[in-house]
């Protein structure tokens, strides 16, 4: 008898453990379904980042060439301005 409770207490001792230990292998489970969600999602960032660094970069470059363009009007104009002075004396 005193066999049968011992069987019986190391059963149930062995469960607990079995149990802690799915336990734990849930919170795993989770802590890495967890972190993969977050690199997944950290290099979509990552990649969003980078396109709005190319877009700054070429919005940069078109201001730079608007302000050249606009450079170039206001000698056009200075020139005909000048022109203008010339002519009226």
């Amino acid at each position: 008898m005193s066999n049968n409770n011992f069987n019986n207490n190391q059963a149930q001792a062995s469960e607990a453990v079995k149990t802690t230990v799915e336990k734990l292998a849930d919170k795993v489970s989770l802590v890495l379904k967890k972190h993969h969600e977050l690199t997944e999602k950290n290099e979509l960032q990552r990649n969003e980042i980078e396109e709005l660094k190319a877009t700054l970069e070429a919005k940069n470059k078109e201001i730079e060439t608007l302000k050249e363009e606009n450079e170039m009007k206001e000698m056009e104009i200075e020139e005909i301005v000048s022109k203008i002075e010339s002519i009226l004396g």
